[in-house]
């Protein structure tokens, strides 16, 4: 059976899976791509904008865009607070990319008036890369995601300049650069594995919503 976006949710319907219910925040980018990974691994996936989408989710991915756009739509939807009330409750939250941004204590190169939501005890810069056209793919030794590589493909991506006692690097590119992050329930990547096929990391990341479920 082909797996198909719908507005509102992935996965739901007379056949819902009976895995957990995952959100992604659906407010700028590539949020589709997320939900159509998660669908296939078996979530039932529901797009959120609103703080009741929010509430009723076991676990939230915040996707790859421009992370400046997503903190103005979060704060323009009322959801900037309730999503840190979120992620201090426990709430299992992946972030890729903007995401990762989002998602970082501390911001080096904001924009003026930029805010995160922070969580992640790290110290992030965007478009660590460069421009798009600068954009590069590479495989990672991921150590908790087995001894495969993980094929990872940069886009604009931030990078973690620093990492904090509460947090955990996942994966360092050949110049010891940290790009993949986890922070108990919280999880980062610099990089995009819902555009490559590569579904570990959001396989790992369910096994955190399914532990807190």
């Amino acid at each position: 059976m082909t797996t198909t976006l719908r507005e509102e949710s992935v996965g739901a319907g007379e056949q819902a899976p009976a895995g957990p219910r995952v959100g992604v925040l659906a407010l700028q980018g590539d949020f589709r791509e997320h939900a159509l990974v998660l669908a296939s691994l078996g979530a039932e996936v529901s797009l959120v904008r609103r703080p009741e989408e929010l509430a009723a989710v076991d676990g939230l991915v915040i996707p790859g865009g421009e992370s400046s756009v997503i903190d103005k739509l979060s704060r323009t939807f009322g959801l900037a607070e309730p999503l840190r009330a979120a992620i201090s409750d426990g709430l299992p939250v992946y972030g890729t990319c903007a995401g990762l941004i989002m998602l970082a204590d501390t911001v080096l190169d904001a924009i003026t008036g930029q805010q995160s939501l922070g969580g992640l005890d790290v110290v992030v810069r965007r478009n660590a890369f460069g421009s798009q056209n600068q954009s590069f793919e590479t495989e990672l030794e991921v150590p908790a995601l087995g001894v495969i590589p993980v094929r990872a493909v940069f886009i604009r991506g931030p990078v973690v300049e620093s990492v904090g006692p509460a947090a955990t690097p996942l994966a360092q590119l050949e110049d010891r650069r940290v790009v993949a992050v986890e922070q108990g329930n919280l999880l980062g990547t610099s990089f995009h594995p819902e555009i490559t096929g590569e579904h570990r990391f959001h396989e790992y990341f369910l096994s955190k919503v399914r532990a807190r479920v």
